[in-house]
């Protein structure tokens, strides 16, 4: 009777397993078949490709790469190169000279404007900047082309700045002659901004025209920095390029570990020394990581993905509620999507004798936090005391290093679909999605003035192009270089019709 009772309550609690597995299984299909897509509807650009006289917009590309506009750190800037790449512009673009009032910020930045013809309307800025990273000269002989050279070949423009981010700037320039040249006036004010120094630790330039700005009265419509781009083949799940469109970045904070004590000869050592107390307190840090969560904006960009994914992962990322946990998991198995769900941290320096048989008077580690939006400054501080969990080691946050992480521009805005528009419109191939920018820009700057800041380079990079940003052999395709002029152009064609 036992077994038979038993065996009863088996099949019941069978039966009833398959009952719920099957309800979810059909509520997860249900989910994943339903979605609707968030993708806008491409509208045919009004600026034509540019096909007449491409190669002579790529050539001045090539010429503003040849000035060394380098940055490095705790070096005073290149004065000399700055004021050539000036002139070389105002040369170069004579109806932007002619018709943008132009200011020097900050010594070597630069700010335009184009006067709207609607008062009422709030003007939009595009940014960029002017200056570049060093080329370690122990590489300079696995470039193809030299440098600063500025070389045209294979469909090609070579050189330090060609991806980050002279490109920018001399298709912003080009975009903006060519509209002077179409007689074309603007609704929107439009303002143009160039720092001489965002690749500099101590970056200002564009911290000033920020200042300026605010000010003036002035409240940005938007503001639109170097950022995200148009990925091909790096998004999993979907075959399609990806348009990722940073509308937040996270911030940045230093954070100092000291240990100290009396020092002395190496051969008589204390049991303890500062450089193990040191390395225990950094193993328990990187031991308790801070937590990781499926956030805005990154929880956006699968929203506006998930419906354009194929199976399996379009039911995973569509039923959030249920695979939650598995995602998160899988995301933090790559450096570079763990970067999305956490605050990270990095130990980047460290310190101690600067002598081999001496024991050192204090020892050092310094830590780099990025900081997803949501957590703090204050938080990251906090974090680290609990983790290192020993009084006798100093924490402290370097003085000047602490910037909180941006604000998420609104995804739903009208904004931010007129931008999702054009984006589509010059590349139709192209999914669009928002996006959480890992690094830094001068678009950080400009909160205070702006109610919404996009990050977003208008080209296409692929896996193999990744590793020339800031590294060698830089170069970008005049295809895509000319792509990018047109963008600009259509933007501010397109947000006169945002008002």
């Amino acid at each position: 009777m036992q077994i038979m009772a038993k065996a009863s309550i088996f099949r019941r609690t069978a039966a009833l397993a398959g009952v719920v597995i099957g309800s979810l299984a059909a509520v997860v299909t249900v989910r994943a078949v339903t979605l609707t897509s968030r993708q806008p509807s491409a509208v045919a650009p009004t600026i034509p490709a540019l096909t007449s006289d491409g190669e002579l917009r790529a050539q001045r590309l090539g010429q503003a790469i040849r000035f060394q506009t380098v940055s490095r750190d705790g070096q005073p800037p290149a004065t000399a190169e700055f004021e050539k790449l000036h002139e070389f512009l105002r040369q170069s673009y004579p109806k932007v000279a002619a018709s943008l009032p132009r200011e020097t910020v900050g010594g070597l930045s630069l700010l335009y404007k184009w006067q709207g013809a609607d008062p009422q309307a709030r003007p939009i800025l595009l940014l960029a900047h002017q200056d570049v990273v060093p080329v370690d000269p122990a590489t300079e002989s696995r470039w193809h082309k030299p440098p600063f050279g500025g070389e045209l070949a294979d469909g090609f423009v070579w050189g330090r700045g060609s991806l980050d981010d002279k490109c920018s700037m001399m298709a912003i320039f080009e975009a903006i002659e060519l509209l002077l040249a179409r007689g074309h006036q603007p609704q929107r004010t439009v303002y143009l901004a160039f720092g001489h120094d965002e690749e500099a630790v101590a970056s200002g330039g564009a911290s000033q025209i920020a200042e300026l700005l605010r000010t003036r009265g002035v409240q940005l419509e938007l503001t639109l920095d170097e950022g995200l781009t148009v990925l091909k083949g790096m998004m999993p799940g979907v075959k399609r390029p990806v348009a990722l469109i940073g509308v937040s970045e996270k911030g940045f904070i230093n954070v100092e570990l000291e240990a100290a004590g009396e020092g002395g000869h190496s051969s008589m050592p204390p049991r303890q020394t500062l450089i193990g107390r040191l390395g225990r307190a950094l193993v328990r840090l990187e031991a308790q990581q801070m937590a990781a969560e499926l956030r805005p904006p990154t929880s956006d960009m699968f929203d506006f993905l998930a419906p354009e994914m194929s199976w399996p992962l379009k039911p995973i990322i569509a039923n959030r509620w249920l695979f939650g946990p598995i995602l998160r998991w899988q995301l933090q198995q790559a450096n570079s999507t763990r970067a999305l769900l956490q605050t990270t941290q990095a130990p980047t320096m460290l310190s101690g004798s600067p002598k081999s048989n001496v024991l050192p008077q204090a020892a050092r580690a310094t830590i780099n936090f990025r900081i997803r939006p949501g957590d703090t400054t204050e938080q990251v501080v906090r974090h680290v005391r609990a983790a290192v969990s020993d009084a006798e080691i100093k924490v402290t946050a370097q003085p000047g290093s602490g910037t909180e992480p941006s604000p998420v521009s609104d995804v739903h805005s009208a904004l931010f679909a007129t931008f999702s528009k054009t984006v589509v419109s010059l590349f139709p191939d192209a999914l669009v999605a928002p996006g959480l920018m890992i690094g830094a820009s001068d678009g950080r700057h400009f909160v205070p003035v702006s109610d919404s800041v996009y990050r977003f380079v208008p080209m296409v990079l692929e896996p193999e192009d990744l590793p020339r940003l800031h590294g060698t052999n830089e170069r970008i395709r005049i295809s895509d270089y000319l792509q990018m002029i047109r963008f600009y152009a259509q933007l501010v064609q397109n947000l006169d019709g945002q008002r």
